[in-house]
């Protein structure tokens, strides 16, 4: 709101022409095109196929939430039998909290975007909780076939990602900055989206999003345009100047763009280029977001010492009337 007058619309322009997806701009409430992405990051669950094969099952089973509920309570009624558990440990306290309240949370307010035909460009006033039951589907299928206790999860001490690493769990929640980490003892780790019973989720991808856009200045001459838009080009269409921003950035949204060494990157640009709906950053408008967050971890915590339908209601009233709450409050 502050810079959009500054903005050149990008609409139809050679840089915007070079992208393979508009998931990452940004438009006004006039539906210019006042900011492209040129780098982005994904989250989702992550997954040792080694594993589920070594479990009598293959990746193709997991299309969406039937098949992945299938999967992973299968591997934890197996647990000692086959010496790993189906999902890392979901802890609740400060250091993976945002795992669930952030990142997980996202497939509701994603899912509400698309039920009304919109792509959030500010913060909503309310929510319809409309998924809450899936969130509840995912949320409920990581706790309860788990290597820890739902009851041990709010005081936190489990390594997840190691956790994963060392073969002790199949699935571990979280992002693309874990490829490095997790890629040096399950070198074919992939990514799969949120799958959590919504219809049509089969071609679903993962959560990707990005905090590093490009803008010309409206302002400018019309020279200092050009210069710039030749240069953008140029840094996604040059061999040498795209194969350098891949290696320092990750992934770049541009179509000769040069392949990631970013597995889980990889992954989400697979999606996209099957046809798989982006699921974008809309956790990126949580209002307060520290206080309603907080809020949701103690009623998280609370249902998972007892996953009562009471408890589960404290959830819904935290997610959603919270929202609300700290809307009302970050706009006095």
């Amino acid at each position: 709101k502050e810079w959009k007058d500054y903005a050149l619309d990008l609409t139809g322009t050679a840089i915007a022409n070079e992208l393979n997806t508009d998931a990452y701009n940004l438009y006004d409430d006039t539906g210019k095109l006042v900011s492209i992405g040129y780098c982005y990051e994904c989250y989702g669950i992550i997954v040792n196929p080694d594993l589920i094969e070594k479990a009598g099952h293959t990746m193709d089973e997991i299309k969406n939430f039937e098949g992945l509920k299938k999967v992973a309570e299968d591997i934890h009624a197996r647990a000692d039998e086959l010496g790993f558990d189906a999902f890392s440990s979901s802890d609740m306290d400060g250091s993976s909290s945002w795992r669930f309240t952030g990142h997980m949370a996202n497939l509701e307010y994603v899912y509400e975007e698309r039920e009304a035909g919109t792509v959030w460009t500010e913060c909503p006033a309310t929510l319809t909780g409309n998924y809450m039951e899936n969130y509840k589907n995912l949320f409920d299928l990581c706790i309860n076939n788990s290597l820890t206790d739902p009851k041990d999860l709010a005081t936190g001490g489990h390594d997840a990602e190691a956790e994963f690493k060392e073969g002790k769990a199949a699935f571990f929640v979280n992002g693309s900055w874990e490829y490095a980490a997790v890629s040096e003892t399950v070198p074919n780790a992939t990514m799969i989206p949120y799958y959590c019973g919504v219809a049509g989720e089969e071609k679903a991808g993962l959560n990707c999003g990005t905090e590093n856009c490009w803008a010309i200045n409206a302002k400018a001459s019309e020279a200092d345009q050009q210069a710039t838009m030749d240069f953008m080009v140029w840094l996604v269409t040059d061999p040498d100047a795209s194969q350098m921003l891949v290696d320092e950035l990750g992934i770049i949204p541009y179509k000769s763009a040069p392949e990631s060494s970013n597995g889980f990157l990889n992954d989400a640009a697979a999606y996209t280029a099957d046809g798989c709906y982006v699921m974008d950053w809309a956790t990126n408008y949580q209002p307060n977001v520290d206080e309603y967050r907080a809020a949701l971890v103690s009623a998280l915590n609370a249902y998972c010492a007892d996953q009562s339908d009471a408890n589960w209601e404290l959830v819904k009233t935290a997610f959603v009337d919270g929202w609300a709450k700290q809307y009302e409050a970050a706009n006095k």
